[in-house]
């Protein structure tokens, strides 16, 4: 079998683990990282998720702090999502998006979401690729997919600057209402 095919093949099969799957006990992070190294798709033999990448994560709130020395199905459905996610948006930008997914359902719902997704994507790449067959086409199809992930990077950096904007407005809004609550005191107070 070849690269490419192997590559389309694992786009259109492999998947992380859906929600239900996930372990329902807590694992140690040695454990955890060796079930995360199976719930990401790599080519390019990097050395994976470690446990300081997990402590970063962690301590930028990316991730909720382990029960003691143990991560549940909620830190690998938020793992398996930082690991894909950080691969095209900063850690700040990953921040914000899920951030704002928490206020849209809870995270078992979100999950299938994120995975759903991931699906949909993983299949068009590996459906696209089959327009490439042949490593004789290698220059072309690596410019048509740069291109895509161009095109999806001005996409995704314009949701990402909604959110921001969205986020900004909440704030001045937060903060307005104690200073319109204490105008109005004192225009009351003034009045009376």
């Amino acid at each position: 079998m070849s690269d490419l095919t192997n590559q389309r093949e694992r786009l259109h099969t492999q998947r992380p683990t859906p929600w239900e799957q996930l372990p329902d006990f807590p694992l140690y992070m040695d454990q955890m990282l060796s079930y995360m190294d199976r719930q990401l798709i790599r080519f390019d033999g990097d050395g994976g998720l470690t446990a300081a990448m997990v402590n970063n994560y962690t301590k930028s709130g990316l991730v909720p702090r382990a029960d003691g020395k143990k991560y549940t199905r909620s830190h690998l459905a938020y793992l398996t999502a930082v690991c894909v996610l950080k691969q095209v948006l900063s850690t700040k930008d990953i921040a914000l998006v899920l951030d704002a997914q928490r206020a849209q359902g809870d995270l078992p719902e979100r999950y299938a979401s994120f995975c759903a997704s991931l699906d949909r994507a993983l299949n068009l790449m590996g459906d696209m690729m089959e327009g490439y067959p042949s490593e004789g086409d290698a220059a072309d199809a690596a410019v048509h997919f740069a291109l895509l992930s161009y095109a999806a990077g001005l996409a995704s950096s314009r949701y990402v600057q909604l959110l921001r904007e969205k986020r900004q407005s909440t704030a001045e809004s937060t903060e307005k209402k104690p200073r319109d609550k204490r105008r109005a005191a004192r225009t009351e107070k003034e009045n009376a």
